[in-house]
């Protein structure tokens, strides 16, 4: 297939027998739209106003299928031609704007002081597409191509061609650039501070700026764990019932979240393209350069029309191995690459806010680097949205192991995956409770979440408090039948780090939602106040205090096999309460996970529940090392490395493929 060049003048090229060609290549639901576009002359509607300016360029039946895609699609034929690859968006612009009569923006640093927006406003900016600017003529807008612009552009070029002077045209990389070397510190700030300035109490950021407010803050670190380890400092009845309830209570709501009757499944629908809206995808990479080619192959396979795809692939400052991946594979028009500017914590919440002004989908989708997609998730996100109503904030796909017998770790993995993810939150969303989402496959409502402040920058598990957070501004979040497979890791150490991170934000969330628990009572009542606390506070108390109670009983054993067990009735009261806590723990981690391994169809893997017990010590690890963690470096994000899995699923059909 013959393409336009960047530069030159070029010659008419590609006719529709050689793009219908080049897609039989492509899979066969990838194919359908194009050769239903390709319809005969007597069935063809007029060729579209924004291709008139490729006449004689392009072949007629390529604009004539362009045009008929871009009807059924609702977005601009040119939108059609730059997606297929016909066209680049730089030539096409360039024959547009010679059609038009009107420039090509150059956007060069020295418009900076042309620019009459302040730094703060240019978010709206790259939302819209458009901004003013001051030229020797006079006010002009830079405008870039989206939707139905070019169109617009050409109809009022025959109807108010005295209008069509005050527009620049500019493609969207150089659009997107241009926002982000002009203002890019500006939105990094906000991205980092937003939250925090719109509402202080909701952000995890370290108000420790003084030696004295560090010093409060480490002691009311200190006083946990002193009031968890030192028995001595309460009478150890009491001290003993507040653990052992706590256990017995977490124990008890997980069994009640597992046992909900499920929501009922929206009966799938197949939107016409028409009325499918564009989508955002967000993934935040950092040093992910193996990453990204079975990444975009995953995205390419989504089951969505690539002209209303808005992929935006966000990468650090000091990676630029990522950025040489992603350059050398050439990504589709539909994925912009974007650079954060290395202002504030290194963390994926600020990654992510830093992105959504550029989002330019009515539903934003956030994977991680190694998440494989069922191809349908993004319609039948759109589908659960339909059904829950406008109060649903986010839906969450499932997440699933598919490297699971690579090692005991991974195994347990499996199982703790298909018990949170198909059992856990199905069960808390029927019962309307606040949901801890996970941090990859969440589909939100982009007008809600930017209304809602986005992500915590500071939260180093942004997932979690971003789902309770949207139950205290009034909305929900469900779970809906799609899968996401994902690697897990298969090392003691890259396991460590990443439940270290987790133990550490579910510490940060707790301190934010219960800082003030007459506030949280008041905005979301009592019910789901105690669900916010043993949600955010269950899992890590839990891993604290399970070594502490395992010691108890080996000192309860040891002094009854040396004075008799009959000789101190305190002890004899207290051991039942320790056993039947632990006994309560181990009892619903096997019934959770079981349930999800059954629902999963993976019970093969059951057997790994048998070491439940020795699995809550590593957890227990983690969580004392989260503990330390943020008495010393609370919004470090360690970084857990991917595609390093040689039995993942995924990885070997892509390697295949490849």
């Amino acid at each position: 297939m013959a393409l336009l060049d960047h530069g030159g003048d070029p010659e008419p090229f590609v006719c529709g027998e050689a793009l219908v060609s080049a897609h039989a290549l492509a899979p066969e639901r990838r194919r359908r739209p194009l050769e239903h576009d390709l319809r005969r002359p007597e069935q063809a509607s007029p060729i579209a106003a924004e291709l008139r300016c490729l006449r004689g360029h392009v072949a007629a039946l390529t604009l004539q299928a362009a045009t008929n895609r871009g009807s059924r699609l609702g977005i601009g034929a040119d939108r059609v031609l730059i997606d297929w690859g016909v066209i680049s968006e730089t030539a096409y612009l360039g024959r547009l704007a010679v059609y038009l009569g009107i420039r090509v923006a150059s956007l060069s640093s020295a418009d900076r002081d042309r620019c009459l927006l302040s730094p703060e406003q240019y978010g709206l900016a790259a939302r819209h597409g458009l901004f003013p600017i001051r030229r020797d003529e006079g006010l002009r807008f830079v405008i870039a191509s989206r939707l139905l612009c070019a169109r617009r552009l050409s109809e009022l070029a025959g109807t108010r061609p005295e209008l069509i002077a005050s527009f620049e045209l500019a493609t969207t990389d150089d659009f997107n650039r241009f926002l982000a070397e002009h203002a890019g510190d500006t939105l990094a700030q906000l991205a980092a501070e937003g939250l925090q300035r719109r509402w202080p109490d909701l952000s995890a950021a370290s108000h420790a700026t003084t030696w004295r407010q560090q010093l409060e803050r480490t002691l009311i670190i200190l006083g946990v764990v002193a009031a968890i380890t030192v028995p001595s400092l309460l009478d150890e009845v009491i001290w003993t019932g507040v653990l052992t309830t706590a256990f017995l209570v977490f124990a008890g709501f997980r069994f009640l979240g597992a046992l909900a009757p499920r929501l009922p499944e929206p009966k799938r629908r197949h939107l016409p393209d028409v009325e499918l809206p564009i989508y955002t995808v967000m993934i935040a990479l950092y040093r992910e350069a193996t990453s990204v080619a079975p990444l975009l192959q995953a995205i390419a396979d989504l089951d969505y029309p690539r002209e209303k795809l808005d992929v935006i692939l966000i990468t650090e400052a000091d990676d630029d191995a990522t950025r040489q991946a992603i350059a050398r594979l050439l990504p589709m028009p539909y994925v912009q690459v974007l650079t954060v500017p290395a202002i504030g914590p290194q963390t994926k919440p600020k990654a992510l806010n830093y992105a959504l002004p550029f989002a330019r989908g009515s539903y934003v989708a956030v994977f991680d680097a190694e998440d494989r997609p069922e191809p349908g998730q993004l319609r039948a996100a759109l589908d659960a949205f339909d059904h829950h109503g406008t109060d649903i904030a986010c839906v969450q796909a499932s997440l699933c192991i598919d490297n699971a017998s690579e090692s005991l770790l991974s195994r347990m993995f499996a199982a703790e995956y298909a018990g949170q993810f198909d059992v856990l939150l199905p069960g808390l969303a029927a019962l309307h409770l606040p949901l801890p989402l996970g941090g990859s496959s969440n589909h939100f409502r982009a007008d809600v979440l930017r209304n809602v402040g986005g992500w915590d920058a500071w939260n180093v598990t942004e997932d979690a408090d971003l789902g309770i957070r949207l139950a205290r501004f009034g909305y929900r979040c469900v779970t809906f039948s799609s899968t996401t497979y994902e690697e897990a890791p298969v090392r003691f150490g890259p396991w460590l780090r990443q439940r270290s991170r987790w133990m550490k934000g579910w510490m940060q969330t707790a301190g934010v939602h219960l800082r003030r628990p007459w506030r949280l009572w008041r905005e979301v009542g009592p019910v789901k106040s105690l669900g916010v606390a043993l949600i955010a506070g269950g899992n890590v108390l839990t891993a604290l205090v399970y070594p502490l109670l395992l010691v108890e009983i080996a000192l309860f054993a040891m002094r009854a096999g040396l004075v008799g067990s009959a000789s101190d009735l305190l002890q004899n009261m207290l051991m039942p309460l320790h056993l039947a806590a632990i006994s309560a723990g181990y009892l619903s981690t096997a019934v959770i996970g079981l349930m999800g391994l059954a629902r999963r169809r993976q019970m093969r893997h059951a057997w790994i529940l048998l070491l439940a017990p020795l699995y809550w010590g590593l957890l227990s690890i983690a969580a004392w090392r989260a503990l330390w963690q943020l008495l010393r470096e609370p919004h470090r994000w360690e970084k857990t490395q991917h595609a390093v899995s040689r039995r993942s699923k995924a990885m070997r059909q892509y390697r295949k493929v490849g």
